[in-house]
């Protein structure tokens, strides 16, 4: 199976998702529910535009040998610097055919057999977080729960179940305080302090990853807290419109933590070009989070292989285009 054909496969059960060729965020616009925004959309275009307008810089005068794609975090070893972005309420975005749990089941250990790992999304049922993390379990820890920014009675309860997943990693999706959906809801969750931040990284057994960075000063108060990594995400363009595209702030990110906390990216990402392009910005891995979603309702398990190989194959023949041995080849002297 092609993606193009999963991508034909998923149509037949997705609404709101018109599985283009190529998620841009140009059809799906401001629509909300689904997969678009809630303003105009622009921020989600504006994230993939910013990715097209990087150019790599070709150099085959170099050796003549397969690149290595294998990524390294926190003590476990994967085939690429890829992961499955979070995703929540897929029955309500993208059809009914799968809910969060059902999708997990499939998401988490499809990209465990794919050799990446999944993001895990959380949402205002108990229900969900409890057993992403037992799928997570069942899985060796391979994943990585995001707890939405509750209040700390919440987290607490909610990172307890981390706990007994055996997970790898957690991780907190900051920028889904932009969310409506959370804005009113009880109990709490929102914007978060540094001090606030701290406290509950402290709690946190695993590294701890925030993911919703866009700035220099988020950037060092997220590491000024304790977190291990983050990840710099508008959380797709949906919770605010204005704000630049992930491509555009990533570098000086990048320079400012200076190698402190790893540095991750998400956003309009498509290709395995596309992933090539983040690194030789500085990132050390990226997420993906639509494409995903039209790979898990179009053929589930295998869909997830087939995508997660079609990066992986794009990303290596890039490397190899451009001279870069390994990851850590990468740099920005490959783009232009």
């Amino acid at each position: 199976m092609t993606y193009d054909e999963v991508l034909e496969q998923s149509k037949k059960v997705m609404k709101g998702c018109h599985c283009c060729p190529v998620c841009n965020g140009r059809a799906c616009s401001n629509h909300m529910p689904g997969p678009g925004a809630k303003g105009t959309g622009t921020v989600a275009v504006r994230n993939y535009d910013a990715w097209q307008d990087v150019r790599i810089q070709m150099d085959t005068l170099c050796a003549n040998q397969p690149a290595d794609t294998t990524f390294h975090l926190f003590g476990q070893t994967f085939q690429y610097p890829i992961f499955a972005g979070p995703v929540g309420h897929v029955n309500l975005h993208y059809g009914d055919v799968l809910d969060d749990v059902k999708y997990n089941d499939i998401l988490v250990p499809g990209c465990k057999a794919a050799g990446i790992a999944a993001f895990t999304g959380d949402g205002m049922q108990d229900l969900t977080m409890e057993t992403a993390c037992r799928t997570i379990e069942a899985c060796g820890g391979i994943g990585v729960p995001t707890i939405k920014p509750w209040d700390l009675a919440t987290y607490q309860k909610k990172l307890d179940l981390v706990k007994d997943s055996g997970a790898f990693a957690v991780a907190m999706d900051v920028d889904a305080a932009g969310l409506p959906f959370l804005k009113n809801h009880i109990p709490p969750a929102g914007r978060k302090t540094e001090a606030e931040l701290k406290e509950m990284i402290d709690l946190s057994p695993v590294p701890f990853i925030v993911k919703g960075i866009m700035t220099v000063k988020g950037a060092k108060k997220a590491m000024q807290a304790g977190a291990a990594a983050i990840v710099v995400s508008n959380h797709g363009g949906r919770v605010l419109d204005g704000v630049p595209a992930t491509a555009e702030v990533l570098p000086q990110i990048v320079s400012a933590v200076d190698h402190k906390v790893k540095v991750f990216v998400d956003g309009g990402i498509r290709s395995g070009v596309d992933v090539f392009k983040a690194l030789a910005l500085g990132a050390d891995a990226v997420l993906i989070a639509r494409p995903y979603v039209n790979a898990v309702y179009g053929a589930q398990e295998e869909g997830i292989k087939v995508l997660t190989e079609k990066l992986g194959a794009e990303l290596k023949d890039t490397m190899e285009m451009c001279g870069a041995e390994d990851l850590a080849a990468i740099d920005r002297t490959m783009i232009h």
